[in-house]
């Protein structure tokens, strides 16, 4: 298998980890600090090449020839989790590492430990394994879950304080939704965080969308944790407050020069943005507050379509996910301006191509809920007037000549051929009504 070739970041990683075994304990924790700034600056593929299982072994291997202090390994392992965790890189490396096993057996040994047990320890252990992990165990569940919600649930406001709230946070976030929770282990606890942090404001912005994340992760079906998350907790509300206030602190004009670059805000906004996506496509419950967040993932797409394609192709994609879900209103898509966005963006593609079928998608959704008795909006007169209020969205910029030009038959860039069945009369579709 060909593998990439070294780059800058990736050598100076390597020549810094190959010195650690020489160093003291004081001189590797400096190192460690080093290499976490150049991990900072690595793009996925250049962390990629960098964190392989031959690498954790070789931590192992140093862990248990007394070469690298236990400290300053876990140290090295929540940075090198933080950074896999912030850039959302899927990386199974330490899942198939001797190091893996070995952490596991650490967590279980010392929470068995009747006496002397080191929570300080315990805690790191975890932080380090669910950061560090893709897949986790299940059983070890039961033991970190708990701990590190305890963390979580530190109120001091200093510094040293709120990193540890944030790194607990952050790792518990890192457990997938397929992962089975149980509610009354967490929910109380994650609500008590959120709640607190909506009244106080005493978690950092990472810290307060990994407790978000941790509870979307868990979003299901049955309605119960649907109503904390939608009407107790206001999570659209929330999401939209932290999406502005995210986006003011990121320079939309600067050219992308790189993943290796982004902002901590920037990586934090797309983690939101990612997170909506189970949102939008499990959430049945109506609420008003839902405008408001379509109408800041449509000013982040106007913000971003310039210089960062793939946070605007992502909020398209948010929005195609909302105009579908029925619990979304067709009026709620209008008044938050998700109609006009992507309507923009079908105008400025210039090629017929995939993409620019699945923006072509949304409004194959919106023409079968506009026409559907199962809308909410089952009074004719209104229903009639918001198909007026849409077709005028489009007539007013001869927005709907486009959507017409592209419905046909067309080649995709793989020369496959991709069939569109919109309306055959979507030309006069909103007229009459």
């Amino acid at each position: 298998m060909h593998r990439m070739m070294e780059t800058d970041n990736a050598k100076m990683f390597n020549e810094l980890f190959s010195e650690l075994e020489h160093c003291n304990e004081d001189e590797q924790r400096k190192k460690i600090g080093e290499m976490n700034e150049v991990m900072e600056e690595m793009n996925e593929d250049e962390y990629e090449l960098v964190f392989t299982k031959e690498l954790f072994n070789k931590m192992y291997e140093m862990i248990k020839e007394e070469k690298l202090w236990m400290d300053n390994a876990i140290l090295l392992l929540k940075h090198v989790g933080y950074w896999k965790e912030m850039k959302r890189i899927l990386n199974s490396s330490f899942y198939h590492s001797i190091l893996n096993s070995f952490v596991q057996k650490m967590i279980i040994d010392e929470n068995e430990k009747k006496i002397e047990k080191n929570v300080k320890l315990l805690v790191d252990l975890c932080e380090s394994y669910l950061l560090s992990n893709s897949w986790a165990s299940q059983k070890l569940l039961s033991t970190c879950v708990p701990c590190l919600l305890k963390v979580a649930l530190n109120k001091e406001e200093r510094e040293e304080i709120q990193k540890e709230v944030e790194m607990a946070l952050l790792a518990l976030s890192n457990i997938p939704g397929y992962y089975e929770v149980i509610r009354e282990v967490y929910l109380n606890e994650i609500k008590e965080a959120i709640q607190y942090h909506q009244e106080h404001f005493n978690l950092t912005q990472l810290a307060y969308q990994s407790a978000w994340q941790f509870l979307i992760n868990r979003f299901d079906c049955n309605g119960r944790l649907e109503k904390v998350i939608v009407n107790e907790l206001h999570f659209a509300r929330e999401a939209r407050r932290e999406i502005e206030e995210l986006s003011k602190y990121i320079d939309w004009k600067r050219k992308e020069e790189g993943k290796g670059k982004e902002t901590k805000e920037l990586l934090i906004l797309m983690k939101w943005l990612e997170m909506l996506k189970p949102f939008f496509f499990l959430c049945k419950s109506q609420n008003e507050e839902h405008v408001g967040l379509i109408s800041s993932i449509v000013q982040v797409y106007r913000a971003s379509r310039d210089n960062y394609k793939e946070i605007s192709s992502q909020c398209i994609f948010r929005l195609k996910t909302a105009a579908g879900n029925e619990a979304i209103k067709v009026d709620f898509l209008l008044k938050g301006g998700a109609i006009d966005a992507v309507l923009e963006e079908v105008a400025q593609s210039h090629v017929i191509d995939e993409q620019t079928s699945k923006y072509l998608d949304f409004f194959e959704i919106l023409c079968e809920r506009l026409d559907s008795e199962r809308e909410v909006e089952s009074d004719e007169a209104k229903r009639k007037e918001l198909k007026r209020k849409v077709f005028e969205t489009m007539e007013e910029e001869g927005y709907e000549d486009i959507i017409i030009f592209f419905h046909e038959t067309y080649k995709s860039h793989d020369n496959k051929f991709i069939y569109k069945f919109l309306p055959e009369n979507l030309s006069d579709y909103f007229v009459y009504i």
